[in-house]
């Protein structure tokens, strides 16, 4: 019998199929609960199955439909349909577990059981997969089931396509180079001519960029961007010249647009907050001039370096490949990438990255490219002769001290002589301006009355408020900076004294010291006399190491030292015996410094030391004024002349008579026992033919014992002049002495 039909059955809903399938299974279970079922005959092996169901599919495609009788075969024929369609079954195969066709399955109803061997499972489960595996490029999908039967899908497999590509790349490897067209060769002077007229573009969009910024930088704070990239050029013919062009643009841009507060970037939650439109341009505006402030900062932090930033974009060659910079063009971009970081530091200290600048700058004081440390040290100079606050140097000196230490103080001298023009005249080491102010403010609170201490404590905070808003600032504040970076000049100074003695730094050290010798603490005073002490001793020291250390030990006597018990008769004595180093030579220029310590030991000590002393002192001073400049001989006279006029005793000097026993030895290294009363002043006699005119007129001042008033007597205006001052007026920078020839001359024509 022909399997049955499916048949519509109306017990779940109306168009309801049951297949014919389902009603024999349901028909034959049926009997079986009930017993009658008949016994079956042996189902044919899987091989024979196989063979039928291929002879009937060969009769379908024929024409011919033979109906199977429904006891030799439970199959219908869509089953046989479904399963000898080619690509129907594979899918379920595939997606099988391992070994669970091996087992038998257990169902919950009482089925037939299935003795199929694990062989004949194995050639089931290969037979199809030979079948279809004959196509190497298809590929089954799921099938589509309609009324009229199953519809089987298939695809085909793309992979061709990595084996054109292989194909391509071995082809491109083995092809022949095309012959690319030649450009036209264009002349020198062509060449020229375009470079010229693409720098002339380049310098108008940078002027009008730069002006329009200028101009309205609210309005116009998007172009910064445009400006930016061009200190990034990567044209090979002329990236030097449009970068620094760039470069010195921007840098005139930020000094003038740099607004006078720090811009604080705002948070997450004030950016989530709404705002209004006026309050949000500002906020817009601080946000893309801050980004493109750093990012400027940051290429001329790398340009500094050496380094050549390049573009992300460079059209003109990969990785910059084409940009190779002679050593002396990029040494020019690092001196002005180091000229432009220290006019924006000069310009405004007190704006955002500060800091990071002064990271930048300060190891370039210690560079090998003596043109870079003459730059930032004259900026260092400058900001320390400039600040009022004393932020910034603080800042500066840190970082300062930093690098010494980091360096283990192998670094140039003219770093640590930057910390002379410091200007700091007052320190509070104990805080006692503080707690002077705290204990005042605490007796008065006391001795007010309740309404008196509230309407106090109102004023105190308006005037708080008050101070934020001036110009000026606080006192206190100020000193407490001061106090700080004093400490850490010290600490730097007290480290080279202790462990480096002969180190190219000491006379910095020592020059530093003397600097600030009013400054020191009292409790260094007594480890510096034995450091000094040792110093003279060892004889390390040169003539100019020498006058600095006894300049700071006179210095801190003169000041908070007088109440120390110390003796300084060495001092005098290495003064008396290092002071003829100073000629007219290349220690000319120390002639200031000897002048000060003259002043120190005999002018502001006069009642301290002894007649033997002090006549030594002036005989040394006349004999050192003979082999001296005549601007440095005018101002050795003139502290000659103070020193005649305040101490009686050097009357003996212009007596021809000895005075006593004894003959002046000028050899003797202590000016105690040189026997100066013996002697006189006769390199007054030799001065009265010198050539300079100043010096004439101070010989013959000199000569009547500096007298007041009558013959011999000083003009006023020589006499009111500090001993320093004729240093500096008849300084031999031109050929005159001191007075100004006419600029112009004019000569009448003579007529014949």
């Amino acid at each position: 019998m022909a399997a049955k039909k499916s048949v519509k059955r109306g017990g779940k809903g109306k168009g309801y199929k049951a297949s014919s399938t389902k009603l024999t299974n349901k028909r034959t279970s049926k009997l079986a609960k009930q017993g009658k079922l008949k016994p079956k005959k042996k189902k044919k092996g899987w091989g024979e199955l196989n063979q039928q169901s291929e002879i009937q599919n060969h009769h379908r495609v024929n024409g011919r439909d033979e109906s199977v009788p429904e006891e030799e075969s439970d199959l219908s024929d869509q089953d046989l349909d479904f399963y000898g369609t080619p690509g129907t079954a594979s899918s379920f195969i595939s997606d099988a577990k391992f070994g669970s066709l091996s087992k038998e399955t257990v169902s919950k109803g009482k089925k037939r059981k299935k003795n199929i061997d694990e062989g004949e499972e194995e050639n089931y489960e290969q037979k199809p997969r030979k079948l279809f595996a004959k196509e190497e490029n298809i590929k089954s999908l799921l099938p589509i089931k309609t009324s009229h039967g199953v519809i089987p899908q298939m695809t085909q497999i793309k992979q061709e396509e990595p084996e054109i590509k292989e194909e391509m790349i071995e082809k491109s490897e083995t092809a022949t180079p095309e012959k690319q067209e030649e450009l036209p060769t264009l002349t020198n002077i062509e060449l020229y001519a375009n470079r010229q007229e693409k720098l002339r573009a380049r310098k108008t969009r940078i002027a009008a960029l730069a002006s329009s910024l200028i101009e309205n930088p609210e309005e116009n704070i998007k172009k910064l961007k445009e400006l930016r990239s061009y200190v990034t050029e990567c044209d090979p013919d002329m990236f030097l010249t449009v970068r620094k062009l760039a470069m010195i643009s921007m840098m005139e841009v930020f000094k003038d647009i740099i607004p006078g507060y720090r811009i604080r970037l705002p948070t997450e939650a004030e950016k989530a907050a709404k705002l209004k439109k006026e309050t949000k341009k500002i906020r817009d505006f601080e946000e893309t001039f801050l980004l493109n402030y750093k990012k400027y900062l940051e290429f001329l932090e790398m340009t500094c370096k050496g380094k050549l930033v390049e573009d992300k974009d460079n059209r003109f060659g990969k990785s910059g490949a084409e940009l190779r910079p002679s050593p002396a063009a990029s040494q020019s971009l690092s001196v002005l990438a180091a000229k432009c970081l220290c006019e924006i530091l000069k310009a405004h200290p007190h704006f955002n990255y500060r800091n990071n600048i002064i990271t930048v700058l300060v190891p370039h004081m210690n560079k090998g490219n003596k043109e870079v440390r003459d730059i930032v040290c004259d900026t260092v100079r400058e900001i320390f002769r400039s600040d009022k606050s004393g932020e910034v140097s603080l800042e500066i000196v840190k970082s300062i001290s930093r690098m010494v230490k980091i360096r283990e103080f192998k670094v140039k001298r003219e770093v640590l002589d930057s910390f002379l023009s410091l200007k700091i005249k007052q320190v509070d080491y104990d805080g006692d301006l503080v707690k002077q102010d705290g204990k005042t403010r605490k007796e008065m609170m006391k001795k007010m009355s309740r309404r008196e201490r509230k309407k106090k404590k109102k004023m105190e905070l308006l005037e708080h408020e008050l101070l934020e808003t001036r110009a000026s600032e606080d006192k206190n504040k100020k000193i407490k900076m001061h106090t700080e970076i004093v400490q850490t000049i010290f600490h730097t100074y007290f480290r080279v004294l202790k462990s480096l003695h002969q180190s190219s730094l000491l006379s910095a050290v020592l020059e530093g010291l003397a600097r600030f010798a009013h400054l020191i603490n009292v409790d260094f005073f007594e480890d510096l006399f034995n450091v000094f002490n040792n110093l003279i001793d060892s004889g390390n020291l040169g003539y100019r190491e020498s006058l600095h250390c006894i300049k700071t030990a006179f210095v801190i006597l003169m000041g908070q030292g007088e109440v120390l018990n110390i003796d300084p008769m060495r001092f005098y004595t290495h003064l008396y015996n290092s002071i003829l180093s100073v000629h007219a030579g290349v220690s000319s220029d120390d002639t200031s410094l000897v002048l000060d310590c003259v002043e120190c030991m005999l002018g502001r000590r006069r009642r301290q030391i002894s007649q033997q002393r002090v006549l030594a002192f002036i005989k040394r001073i006349c004999t050192l004024s003979l082999q001296q400049d005549g601007h440095c001989c005018v101002a050795l006279l003139a502290v000659l002349r103070s020193f005649v006029v305040n101490f009686k005793s050097s009357e003996l000097l212009f007596d021809n008579e000895t005075q006593g026993s004894g003959m002046f030895l000028p050899e003797l290294p202590h000016p105690e026992h040189s026997n100066a009363h013996n002697t006189m002043l006769w390199e007054i006699t030799l001065l009265k033919n010198h050539y300079h005119p100043v010096v004439r007129q101070f010989a013959t001042h000199l000569g009547k014992m500096a007298p007041t008033s009558g013959e011999g007597q000083l003009p006023v205006d020589l006499l009111r002049r500090d001993p320093k001052q004729f240093l500096q007026d008849f300084k031999p920078t031109e050929i005159f002495f001191g007075i100004e020839f006419p600029k112009k001359m004019f000569h009448k024509k003579e007529i014949f």
